[in-house]
């Protein structure tokens, strides 16, 4: 079921089914004549929601990934899975390496099979030692295991203390209190800089 319980902020839609059963229904329409425009439009503002977090992440770098270290948080489509299928994990961390960061990433499932997706990154155990000395935290999946975190150690810990929560787990106030100098997630008013 698609309600407010299934529906929230985020670097686009992933996973085994919706992607694919999104694709699906657009080729039934254009194979019999009856192009479904919405369903069409659903699929490319996906692609195109994930290109705008790179923008977002661009943002916070100061316009240039070159040089920056970037901690990942989850790179899984959904929490509580190692499926990375169309996870948003497959267009941003490229997107920061090709772009010549330095990529640390931390899911507690997702190592196995992200390893061979994700070349050119660093695995680390926990978002601690991800974060220590990073540009920048990106909150891109929401485990549960990142939504109790000592977020002043965090920013104590990082070179520049900024972060893009793209799973809006924290708010601006929780991570002006812990110390980061620049914040932002979706769909919020206010962020940046503080």
């Amino acid at each position: 079921r698609i309600g407010k319980t299934f529906l929230h902020a985020g670097p686009g839609y992933g996973g085994s089914c919706f992607p694919k059963d999104t694709k699906a229904l657009a080729r039934i329409g254009q194979e019999h004549a009856s192009p479904m425009q919405i369903v069409e439009q659903v699929i490319k503002i996906n692609e195109e929601i994930k290109r705008r977090m790179v923008d977002k992440l661009l943002d916070l770098c100061g316009g240039s990934f070159n040089g920056k270290t970037v901690a990942v948080l989850g790179v899984t489509f959904k929490p509580n899975t190692d499926d990375m299928r169309d996870a948003p994990a497959l267009t941003i961390v490229p997107a920061l390496v090709g772009g010549g960061a330095e990529v640390r990433v931390t899911d507690p499932q997702g190592r196995r099979e992200g390893e061979a997706l994700l070349p050119n990154v660093t695995w680390h155990e926990d978002p601690y030692s991800a974060a220590e000395g990073a540009d920048l935290l990106v909150m891109l999946t929401e485990w549960n295991e990142f939504r109790a975190l000592d977020l002043s150690r965090i920013a104590g810990s990082m070179r520049t203390s900024r972060m893009a929560d793209l799973r809006n787990v924290y708010s601006l106030e929780d991570a002006r209190a812990a110390g980061f100098t620049a914040y932002d997630s979706i769909g919020r008013v206010g962020g940046a800089a503080m």
